[in-house]
């Protein structure tokens, strides 16, 4: 149980509370535990100071979103019952304290510590920050659940766009030595428990009775985006079809982007090392960044246009054309550096388009009795794609190099297979159908 400041008794919002202080709350954690995508910056500096693969390197990272996934699932129901406030303290502590062991690890050379840092440790705040503010915005904005759900969300896809270059120039100052990354690491364990200590001030849950405003047009989008009639509790939403279609879903889509975004720096760099504009480590960390933009604006862009479309069509977006542009990625090879670049940008629009609108998804299909903790358990499909997506890219690309193999020759493979894993996906969202009422919970049943 919660006690005090962060009882979920001491987060509801007094009467003329403004809701549009809710995305800010969400945001100041979203942006700093997003800091996860920008990992590939670490990557080659710790590959040379402690002498990893890129596989070893990718574990801290792996182990991090397998963590995510597992303390989502096993910890949505208690962020429902403690409110958001108590997850969002939990998430700083873990996710800040993280940093602290993983600097330690590097400055003794003990990499098992970064990994138990960063990825175990860090990993549970990286779950209970994802998931702390999303049924709290769904329940603030039931007339726009997609975009509610993608501002908050858009920060996590975002937070690699500060981080990444902030990483870059803190390596650049302190050096790229086992003490150079170490201090890194330090600074950023400090600086964000600090950030996110401003959303779990700042976050409030809505009254029972609290209704949205009314506003121009907003009959319109009540009519469209009303919660469906049913109650369906996390215990028998995995019993149901429609959430393991889910499951598929987010895996596989997640899975394709992962494997690019885990590896981005050093791939843009092989890709076109042996031609006459090679990728210099600037301009790598310039490309992480801008992928962690479009990561974000996919998210608010995407998810807001759900609300519109319908999320199975979305999905459609997501998979279909996806599955294309890993398929003009393994044609085109290191012939032209703009293809190269727009596809992978697009690629992780649609990556962080999936995150933002599948607790929409998940609302439509299952209402808002407890979608906070359904998400949570969808969200063992991230853990799953965590491991899958940097090991395919990554295993592939230490075992053709092993074997002479350079340049694009590296990624076809995996191309792929991410080809086939987002067709895939594309059939299992075809599958998706309304929940049946034997799945329903009664009115009056409590979370």
């Amino acid at each position: 149980m919660s006690v005090g400041f962060l009882d979920r008794g001491r987060t509801v919002a007094p009467p003329g509370w403004s809701r549009w202080l809710v995305p800010p709350a969400a945001l100041s954690v979203h942006l700093a535990i997003g800091q996860a995508y920008a990992w590939s910056v670490f990557k080659p500096p710790l590959e040379e100071a402690l002498g990893l693969s890129g596989t070893q390197s990718a574990l801290p990272f792996q182990l991090g979103i397998v963590m995510l996934g597992l303390s989502a699932a096993f910890g949505g129901t208690l962020v429902e019952r403690n409110g958001p406030r108590w997850a969002m303290f939990v998430s700083a502590c873990c996710f800040s304290s993280g940093f602290l062991v993983s600097a330690l690890g590097v400055l003794s050379e003990q990499f098992w510590l970064v990994v138990l840092g960063y990825g175990c440790i860090g990993g549970v705040g990286l779950g209970i920050g994802y998931i702390s503010p999303v049924s709290t915005l769904i329940k603030w904005f039931p007339d726009r659940p997609g975009m509610a759900t993608g501002i908050a969300i858009m920060g996590f896809g975002g937070g690699a766009l500060i981080a990444s270059p902030w990483s870059s120039e803190m390596l650049d100052a302190f050096g790229t030595d086992t003490g150079g990354i170490a201090t890194a690491f330090a600074v950023h364990g400090v600086v964000y428990a600090v950030f996110m200590s401003l959303g779990v001030w700042l976050i409030r849950v809505p009254a029972d009775d609290w209704r949205p405003p009314a506003a121009p047009g907003a009959a319109t989008r009540a009519a469209r985006s009303a919660p469906p009639a049913v109650r369906v509790s996390a215990r028998n939403a995995i019993r149901t079809p429609q959430f393991w279609c889910l499951w598929v879903v987010l895996c596989c889509n997640v899975t394709a982007g992962i494997g690019i975004l885990e590896k981005a720096a050093p791939m843009i760099q092989d890709f076109f090392a042996g031609t006459d504009a090679p990728v210099t480590a600037g301009a790598a960390a310039g490309f992480v960044a801008l992928l962690s933009l479009c990561n974000m604006a996919g998210r608010i862009v995407w998810s807001s246009t759900s609300d519109l479309v319908g999320r199975k069509n979305i999905y459609r977006l997501y998979l279909g054309a996806g599955a294309l542009l890993y398929l003009a990625l393994a044609l085109a090879g290191n012939a032209a550096k703009p293809v190269f670049i727009v596809a992978a940008l697009l690629l992780l629009s649609f990556y962080g388009g999936g995150f933002a609108t599948i607790p929409a998804y998940l609302r439509d299909l299952f209402g808002t009795y407890q979608v906070g903790a359904i998400h949570g358990r969808l969200l063992t499909a991230w853990s799953v794609a965590g491991v899958l997506g940097p090991l395919i890219v990554n295993a592939i690309a230490d075992n053709q190099e092993a074997a002479g193999r350079t340049g694009p020759d590296l990624y076809t493979l995996s191309f792929t297979i991410m080809i086939a894993l987002l067709v895939t996906g594309f059939i299992a969202n075809e599958m998706v159908r309304p929940v049946h009422a034997k799945y329903h919970e009664p009115e009056g049943a409590q979370v």
